[in-house]
This record gives structure tokens, sequence and C-alpha cells, in this order.
């Protein structure tokens, strides 16, 4: 019987400078990815990716498309080295569920990364537009945080971001939403408060002006069928129908990741995870939330001995 295995991808904040280098210094398939890359966006990223400076790297604009060009480049040589290595699901942490679409074959490569491209820059005109910010919590339960939310009844200010794992998720919005909700969160009992280092209020109402510009590029993509099934964030659950991931894919840019909720959904189904990207983030969260089967993360060359090791 074939192993089932899900693969995971990251988000904005996994970036790091190097990343993929030595997947570009050793495989073809990864350098291909990387030229391929900056000959579609008419610029080189993988000098940004490759040399920096990190302020550079970081910028909205360069970070979630340098995110994906390096997922991608390690996904085209897990295909090449381990061609029997098939996921059975695919689910990525905000940026990375376009990522995931690519891996799923729904959106292909050349498609997907002018889209994410498109994505970076409409939030991160967003961000200039409107000035916000992001904090996690420590210690209080994805309840626990909807529900402070909702009795400050800041509606123009503070949301619900991200529900990781359990005892930690994330608000978004205005200076003065996250400092009502930090200083409420602290009175609930929260272990920690600490402001995330991020451009803007991402997940929030203070992106709705890119969810508008993106929801008009995604309704013009074609999304494939795939064997290969597809656990999406908005909801936190499988998606199976075109126009509900259109949806939910627009949606993402201001509504709540429901992360925890979507490992939860995978977890009886799943024999192992395998992070594909920048960073090790999903496998604590994986770990946090409970999850006892195996979680590989492959973000360097010797990584691949694991896998070796795992399908033998």
């Amino acid at each position: 019987m074939t192993k089932k295995f899900a693969f995971l991808f990251p988000g904005q904040g996994a970036q790091s400078i190097e990343m993929g280098k030595d997947f570009y210094d050793n495989y073809t398939e990864a350098r291909e990815i990387f030229q391929l890359g900056d000959e579609l966006l008419a610029r080189s990223l993988s000098k940004v990716i490759f040399e920096g400076p990190g302020d550079l790297l970081t910028k909205t604009a360069n970070s979630q498309t340098g995110i994906y060009l390096m997922s991608m480049a390690v996904l085209r040589v897990l295909q090449s080295q381990f061609p029997e290595l098939k996921p059975s699901v695919c689910a990525g942490l905000s940026l990375g569920e376009y990522t995931a679409f690519t891996a799923s074959d729904r959106i292909p490569f050349e498609t997907c990364l002018p889209l994410v491209q498109a994505r970076a820059d409409a939030m991160n005109e967003a961000c200039e537009a409107s000035k916000g910010m992001m904090a996690v919590i420590l210690g209080l339960s994805a309840e626990e945080t909807e529900q402070m939310v909702g009795e400050l009844n800041l509606p123009n200010d503070l949301w619900a971001a991200n529900f990781n794992c359990p005892g930690q998720t994330v608000i978004s919005g205005t200076e003065k939403g996250v400092e009502a909700g930090s200083t409420a969160a602290k009175a609930r009992g929260a272990k920690r408060v600490l402001p995330l280092k991020v451009h803007g209020a991402f997940h929030s109402g203070l992106m709705r002006a890119a969810e508008e510009v993106m929801g008009e590029k995604i309704q013009e993509i074609a999304i494939k069928d795939s064997p290969v099934d597809l656990v999406m964030n908005v909801p936190g659950g499988y998606v199976s129908d075109a126009d509900q991931m259109r949806l939910y894919l627009t949606k993402q840019i201001t509504s709540p990741v429901r992360w925890e909720q979507g490992i939860r959904a995978m977890m009886p189904h799943v024999e192992c995870f395998i992070e594909i990207g920048p960073g090790r983030t999903l496998a604590g969260m994986n770990k946090q939330t409970g999850v006892v089967v195996p979680t590989i993360t492959v973000n360097k060359v010797e990584d691949l001995e694991k896998i070796a090791k795992e399908l033998s």
C-alpha cells in the first residue's frame, strides 16, 4: 500500500538569505526554476534571495515571491530525485497556499508566479495605504482569541488573523487595535504577546483593497482538476470545487488562516507530513497540534536523505 503524504508549504516570514542556494548549486532542476523565475518577473529576484540584504528580501514584494520560488525549486528536486513520492494532499500557510495549488497540479508555475507577484504588490500597496501591525498571542485558545476580538468590538481596528496551533494565535489591525488586543489578551491570561516583524496588517480588513485587486485576477485563472486533495486556509478543511477555491483564495487576504483546523482535518488521512520550503515553522506547529506521524522538513540538500530513508 502506498504511504499517504501531505505536502506543506510555508508563508511569509520564513524567508532567509541564501535559502535554496545549495539546491541551486547542486541540481539543474532547482537552477532552472530560479532562472525561469527571473525571466518571468523580468528582474533578478534570485540575486536578492541569495545575496540580500535582509531588509530588501523582507519587503513583501520580494519575500512572498522569493518563498514561492525557493519552495518550488525544492519541490522540483524532490520530484526528480524521488519520482515515486506523490502527495495525497497539499496545503500552504497563507502565501504557501499558492505553492500548494502548483504542487497539486492545479495552477502551473508559469501562471502562478506572476499571480504571487501581483498578490505581493497589491498587499504591499495596502500596507502603505493603511499602516497596520500584527502580534502573536501565546497561551490563549482560538476560541478565547475570537471571543476577545468580538468583545473588544473594534471592527475597523482589530481582527483575529491566524489560528496556528494550540495556544498560538495572531491578531492583526491598526496600532490602536493591536495594542488594545494585546492588553486584553494579557488580562485573559496570555503567557506572552509579541509583535511580529511584518510590513502590515495581513489577514485583516486593512487588506480589502488588495483583496479586490486579487479577486479580479484570480477569477481569470484556470484551475485544473487534480487527484491530489487540497486543504485551504479560509475554511480550515478540504475543498474540491474550483469556484470555491477561487473564492477562498481571494478571501484569504482578509480572512483568518485556520491552519490548526486544516492540519486536524488532514491528520486521520496522512501517514507523513513533508514541509517544503524555508524555515521549519510548520513542523513546530505540527508538534504543538499533536501530530503523531512524522513531519519531515526539506529546506537543505542534506534533508533529501531523510526522504530517502522514509521511502525505503
